[in-house]
C-alpha cells in the first residue's frame, strides 16, 4: 500500500468529520460545500481501491490475508458515500452528524488498512 495515500485518506477523513461535526454544532444541515468535501475523500477512497487492487494483481499479498484486506478495502470507499446518502434523508444537523461519523469510521479504517498491509 502506498502510505502517503493512507495518509491523506485518513488527514482528508478527519477533516471532513471535523467540518460537519462543526456545522452540527452550529444546528446545520448538511450544505453542498460538504457534499464537495465528500466528494475529495471520495475520490481518494477510491484511489486507494485501485491502487489496492493493482498491487493484489502484481502479486504482492497483505501481512494478514488478502479476504480482509479487500473487505477493509472496500468498507473504506463505501463508507463516506453512504453516509452522505443518508444525510440527504436527514436534512437538519443530525444529517452532519452522520457525515462526520462516517469519516471518523473512514480514518479508523484507514489505520486498519495500514496494520492488515503489514506495515
Amino acid at each position: 500500500m502506498l502510505d502517503a495515500l493512507t495518509v491523506a485518506v485518513a488527514v482528508t477523513a478527519l477533516a471532513l468529520a471535523a467540518w460537519c461535526g462543526f456545522a452540527a454544532y452550529r444546528d446545520q444541515p448538511t450544505k453542498d460545500w460538504h457534499f464537495i468535501g465528500m466528494a475529495v475523500v471520495s475520490v481518494l477512497a477510491l484511489a486507494q481501491l485501485v491502487v489496492g487492487i493493482v498491487q493484489l494483481t502484481r502479486g504482492e499479498r497483505p501481512a494478514q490475508g488478502m479476504t480482509i484486506f479487500i473487505a477493509y478495502l472496500i468498507g473504506a470507499a463505501a463508507a463516506v458515500p453512504a453516509a452522505g446518502f443518508l444525510s440527504l434523508t436527514e436534512r437538519t444537523r443530525w444529517g452532519s452528524v452522520t457525515v462526520a461519523a462516517g469519516a471518523v469510521v473512514l480514518a479508523v479504517l484507514e489505520v486498519r488498512l495500514y496494520d492488515i498491509w503489514g506495515n
